[in-house]
């Protein structure tokens, strides 16, 4: 489904550092292209931690980029006011997004919680699979949508969330990032949708199992995230892999085997 071995992750700038405004435009531009130079697509969460960034289409717009619709995933989450869910969705349609990774999202004092009803939800709060089926439903045939997979809950009720997010039209599944093969992610591939493994590309895998809610075991002591990438495209050698927390100081010729 993507046109790339490695999809990449980076972030917007802070709406809060205004003082820096320009310096961290000019950085996310320069990453921003060095993805797109190596080959790989680009994926740009949206408002990660509860924090007020800058959205993807504001900032590339901002900082003169150009977007491959093939390699390029915009990460919408369910913290937005209806006006402002639509606002982005058309203009993502007008400058050639294709690919949206569906979330719930984490929230935030300065975030706005969508209303579930005013876009079909039936329950108290919107959930991700609700924002999947009105975008499927209100924007039929502009996007594709994906939904992510969490390997670390209870499978019966992951796998449960993830067959009513299908049921809703999603069209491809972002893991969680593991190490190494893991059984609930084995199982993914009966679903028949294209599947995309997370890595982890920091040594602090704490913060990763901090994040996921998975207590700390051996697998963290000395991990090694190029060591565990090798070991995921050893165990996935069909899939897409999403990096996550990618050193852009490194030398990625020596650290990613598929470029």
């Amino acid at each position: 489904m993507f046109d790339c071995a490695y999809l990449i992750e980076i972030l917007t700038p802070l709406r809060s550092d205004q003082e820096n405004a320009k310096e961290n435009m000019d950085r996310f531009a320069g990453r921003y292209r060095r993805i797109m130079d190596s080959g790989s697509g680009v994926t740009i969460p949206d408002n990660p931690m509860g924090r007020l960034r800058f959205n993807a289409l504001e900032t590339i717009e901002n900082c003169g980029l150009t977007i491959d619709p093939q390699r390029m995933v915009m990460n919408l989450n369910t913290f937005h006011t209806k006006e402002e869910l639509d606002a982005v969705l058309n203009r993502a349609s007008e400058m050639g997004v294709k690919f949206l990774l569906i979330i719930r999202g984490d929230g935030g004092p300065d975030l706005p919680a969508l209303d579930p009803q005013r876009i079909g939800g039936r329950k108290s709060v919107t959930t991700s699979i609700d924002l999947i089926r009105y975008i499927n439903t209100a924007y039929a045939d502009k996007f594709i949508t994906g939904a992510a997979f969490n390997p670390y809950k209870p499978i019966d009720f992951e796998t449960r969330r993830l067959q009513e997010k299908i049921a809703a039209d999603a069209k491809f599944v972002i893991t969680q990032p593991i190490v190494g093969s893991y059984p609930n992610v084995d199982g993914l591939k009966n679903l028949g949708i294209p599947v995309v493994i997370e890595a982890w590309m920091s040594k602090n895998i704490d913060l990763l199992y901090k994040s996921v809610g998975k207590k700390t075991d051996a697998s963290a002591v000395a991990y090694d995230p190029v060591k565990n990438l090798n070991a995921l495209h050893d165990a996935y050698p069909q899939n897409c892999v999403y990096l996550s927390m990618l050193s852009f100081k490194m030398d990625w010729k020596r650290i990613l085997p598929k470029l």
